[in-house]
């Protein structure tokens, strides 16, 4: 998951950017996660609208090369800031990171660990795209300490796959997974999408049977999503594919939940399984997202990356260039940031905890939120549990409504 979030008020720095002291109070008490944005694609997916760039785009105005000079000059200065906190977890995203090889991946980790430190037991996670990697890569990066891989796989067929300009071949993400379990990675995520047009119910069947297959201990299945101003927009507009359906979503979710569930992977966030933990395998959970969901503070480094400190988010200028260019200039590359009120930290706590499988405390709900969330439980769609309200399988097919309710 990349580290974006709602800014209902963005306003752009004018003043070099600083963190107030009260943000920096608790900094190494809450959850700490850093999140690294790795801008490179080498194609560009119709439905994607990540701010990611391929090499045609960028020219000559930036390189991986450049990137990483500015990464860490913005490691460094944003230990100097929170007091070098050290990484819980860390996540690195895109883009596509497998791009930059397995040398290049130790080398951004390397910055991690020079700036602010792994702390005993850290999460390392790496996305990658199946067809830019390779047992030696996978080697490398548990050589380097990364603990977790999270493969886009997003379909088994090949005609789904090619709506989504997806270059990889159906086949390739099973196998990528099955390499780095080879690697001694116990900890594999298979990413898929489901809704794309043309997609049949056989389609996603066979997608599960792969994923299973694989014998991943973590899954992510996200509906898909016709972004704004992306190819994919276009060709809905035009009318060369149709939008997705809410119904079908809503049946291949269900399908989903079943055979994952039935294959002992359960939910504990709307889009994510995992298997149960146990002495060996520890927590199978992404635990970097459990902090983007439980509230915590991590700091997002990269191109257009987004961080949250005590209460203070702010979100990093997009263009790589314009991004090594301030940080060459010993400037941190902020574009924007804002100040949580706690009426926004409120109702983001519960739009994010509501989705989880552990809910939404009743403890943080005011009178009213409690009497509308009492509703929800009459009408199907929560139960409470150990005095927080869960989501009922018809419940997570309403999620964004059941929210809606509580805080209104």
């Amino acid at each position: 998951m990349n580290a974006t979030s709602t800014t209902p008020t963005r306003q752009s720095e004018a003043t070099p950017f600083a963190l107030p002291a009260r943000s920096l109070e608790g900094v190494g008490k809450r959850p700490f996660g850093i999140y690294i944005h790795v801008p490179f694609c080498a194609t560009r997916c119709g439905y994607c609208d990540f701010n990611t760039y391929t090499a045609g785009e960028l020219g000559t105005s930036a390189s991986p090369q450049s990137w990483l000079e500015g990464l860490r000059r913005e490691l460094d200065l944003a230990a100097e800031m929170t007091g070098a906190p050290a990484a819980e977890t860390v996540f690195v995203g895109g883009g596509t990171p497998s791009l930059l090889g397995g040398d290049g991946l130790s080398d951004v980790l390397s910055a991690v660990r020079s700036s602010f430190g792994l702390a005993s037991g850290a999460e390392v996670t790496t996305e990658s795209n199946p067809e830019s990697t390779s047992p030696d890569f996978f080697g490398a990066l548990r050589s380097a300490g990364f603990t977790r891989i999270s493969l886009g796989m997003q379909s088994a067929a090949q005609h789904v796959l090619k709506i989504l300009d997806r270059t990889h071949t159906p086949g390739r993400a099973v196998a990528a997974a099955k390499e780095a379990r080879a690697a001694g990675f116990s900890h594999v995520n298979l990413d898929l999408i489901y809704g794309t047009p043309g997609e049949r119910d056989q389609d996603l069947d066979a997608s599960l049977d792969a994923v299973l297959s694989a014998d991943v201990d973590h899954v992510s299945a996200y509906a898909l999503i016709v972004e704004d101003g992306t190819a994919m927009a276009r060709k809905v507009r035009r009318g060369e594919l149709p939008a997705p359906d809410d119904d079908v979503l809503a049946s291949r979710y269900e399908r989903i939940d079943s055979r994952l569930s039935e294959a002992g992977l359960q939910w504990y966030e709307v889009s994510n399984w995992a298997k149960a933990e146990t002495a060996d395998s520890g927590d199978t959970r992404c635990r970097h997202n459990l902090g983007y969901w439980d509230g915590g503070d991590w700091w997002g480094a990269g191109p257009g990356a987004h961080s949250h400190v005590g209460g203070v988010r702010w979100w990093n200028v997009k263009h790589p260039a314009r991004y090594a260019e301030q940080l060459a200039l010993g400037e941190l590359p902020v574009g924007g940031s804002e100040e949580l009120t706690p009426e926004d930290e409120h109702m983001e706590r519960v739009m994010l905890t509501a989705r989880l499988r552990t809910g939404l405390p009743l403890s943080e709900l005011s009178a009213s939120e409690r009497l509308s969330a009492e509703q929800v439980v009459v009408d199907g769609l929560a139960v409470i549990e150990n005095d927080h309200v869960v989501l009922t399988d018809r419940g997570r097919l309403l999620a964004d409504a059941v929210i809606r309710t509580i805080l209104t």
